[in-house]
């Protein structure tokens, strides 16, 4: 048996659902052969899946999204491969509970996290983004990496995407030499652009405590970043503000692909690669994924969906367990799950199932067992 599961939100750690499913499953059949990868898809929660993996965790001192320190870890494998998760620095979990900055909030700290990676010796960066509690365009990130981004008179510009309306000059030239010689991986399950309709500052700013009016400043203000950008290094950042991916984690994305000259991949096929999930599949003979909820977003590059499809892939049944199932069986099958159980069909009332998720899990596992393995 493999398990392969992203975190329960708010709940559970990758790790711990994986702890939680392996108890459930002994409990039908003891002595059961069990082996876990903890899987992410380049969102919160990216770096505890790779220490988990057997990367070593650094953690360092940045500058919170609200500029405030923070204390934030990035992972680091001994052939110099390191993940990167923006959400350590720059995250929604580092907001005040119930208060947002949506146009002020920075990434200058995932840009120290970084550094930092580079410091300690990364020569490839698994850049994993989701989360944000930022929409600056990566702005922040650049500026701590190095980039300059100055007003009308010369002065730089205040943290965050709304003073971005006021760039007037954004100079590139002093990014850390480093980059240019380190391969870096955008990992993102989000292929939105920079802006528009499905840009970052419409669909994902209100999440972020952005009203109709502020989402229409953080529109108008990434665009001319993008135009101001694309005076200092081409047309080519243009280009690149259209892209899928740029508008990943409130714009970050573009920074990465312009900035960091980043490679954009969907989050889950970078993860699988970087976690050893090919090798963990080659020796499975029945696939269990999951995530906090099965819904709609599930189907476009959510971790249950890639350990699906590469199970699938490799002729095995896979089955999921989740906190709550909002697709239908069709759906499922379609994706390759050829049944879910949900911890909302043994407790529906949503608080208790977040807070006994755990003992939950464990039964729904048990449930999972009798039916497939028993």
């Amino acid at each position: 048996m493999l398990i392969a599961a992203d975190k329960f939100k708010g709940s559970l750690t990758a790790v711990e659902v994986a702890g939680h499913v392996t108890a459930g499953l002994r409990r039908a059949v003891p002595g059961l052969a069990v082996s876990a990868v903890p899987v992410a898809d380049g969102g919160d929660g990216t770096t505890q899946a790779a220490v988990a993996a057997g990367f070593a965790p650094q953690r360092v001192q940045v500058t919170g999204p609200t500029g405030v320190p923070v204390t934030a870890t990035f992972a680091l494998r001994g052939d110099g491969t390191a993940v990167v998760e923006m959400a350590e620095a720059s995250g929604l979990q580092h907001l005040p509970k119930g208060v947002f900055a949506p146009l002020t909030a920075t990434t200058y700290g995932t840009g120290e996290l970084l550094l930092a990676a580079l410091d300690a010796g990364a020569t490839s960066i698994v850049f994993g983004v989701g989360g944000s509690a930022t929409t600056d365009g990566g702005a922040g990130m650049l500026a701590a990496l190095g980039a300059r981004f100055l007003d009308a008179d010369g002065e730089p510009l205040a943290p965050g995407g709304g003073p971005l309306r006021d760039l007037a000059t954004a100079d590139l030239s002093g990014l850390d030499p480093r980059l240019a010689k380190t391969e870096i991986v955008l990992a993102s399950d989000v292929d939105n652009p920079l802006t528009g309709p499905k840009g970052a500052p419409a669909v994902y700013g209100p999440q972020k405590g952005a009203s109709e009016e502020d989402v229409a400043t953080l529109d108008a203000s990434l665009a001319h970043y993008a135009e101001v950008l694309a005076r200092a290094v081409g047309p080519e950042a243009a280009e690149h503000a259209l892209a899928p991916g740029a508008g990943a984690a409130g714009g970050i994305g573009f920074g990465a692909l312009v900035g960091l000259d980043a490679a954009f991949r969907p989050g889950i096929d970078v993860m699988l690669d970087v976690l050893g999930f090919a090798p963990a599949l080659a020796r499975a003979t029945f696939v269990i994924t999951g995530e906090g909820s099965l819904d709609a977003q599930t189907l476009h590059g959510k971790a249950p969906a890639g350990v699906a499809a590469a199970a699938r892939a490799a002729g095995l049944d896979v089955v999921a367990v989740c906190g709550r199932l909002q697709l239908p069986q069709e759906a499922l099958a379609a994706a390759g799950i050829r049944r879910a159980y949900a911890l909302t069909d043994l407790e529906p009332d949503p608080a208790r199932c977040m807070a006994e998720a755990g003992p939950l899990l464990e039964r729904a596992a048990e449930r999972l067992a009798r039916d497939f393995l028993v």
